[in-house]
């Protein structure tokens, strides 16, 4: 019974249309209501999504503000020298910069220096053989929440009977969140 009512107050708004527009033609009224029903129905529909859209947004906002959003949260820390020299572990402080580093060239080096960005550099640190790690701390002046730099360790090879070879620089990337 309610959709029979429903129905007859479509027809009733939609002759009361058609009678308002006598000056054009009848399909043309058709289309003149029709439109203007399309246009209210796409207002709306515009209008709840964008509220919706404000509302996702602020909310957005309010955890980048609050901090929940800090790109500094998900920092992989990463430590990437050359092929040859494995980077086993690092870390990096207000003060300084660690590094462990194992020598997997094949032969045995000699570390001549140790350098990063914003560091200060270590020099003649001496033999390292091949397959041995060593642990090298850089006095560093790190301001912020992360140590982003580069790092290049300058090594000479030892010739097989024991005489220095040539030398080489292996350049790498520090990443990591100062602890």
């Amino acid at each position: 019974m309610m959709v029979i009512n429903e129905v007859k107050m479509m027809v009733n708004k939609k002759s009361k249309c058609l009678r308002e527009r006598s000056d054009i033609s009848e399909r043309k009224q058709a289309f003149a209501c029709h439109s203007s029903r399309s246009g209210q129905a796409a207002l709306e529909f515009l209008m709840t999504y964008g509220w919706a859209i404000l509302v996702v947004l602020v909310a957005i906002g309010a955890l980048a503000y609050f901090g929940v959003l800090s790109p500094d949260r998900f920092l992989p820390a990463k430590c990437t020298f050359q092929a040859g020299l494995a980077c086993l572990d690092h870390k990096a402080t207000a003060t300084s910069l660690v590094l462990r580093v194992q020598n997997s060239l094949g032969y045995d080096i000699t570390v001549d220096a140790v350098k990063a960005a914003g560091c200060t550099a270590l020099e003649t640190l001496g033999a390292l053989a091949n397959g041995e790690p060593a642990t090298w701390t850089l006095t560093c002046v790190n301001s912020g929440s992360k140590y982003n730099g580069q790092a290049n360790i300058t090594y000479t090879t030892t010739n097989s009977d024991g005489s220095p070879g040539i030398q080489h620089n292996s350049v790498g990337q520090v990443t990591t969140r100062i602890e």
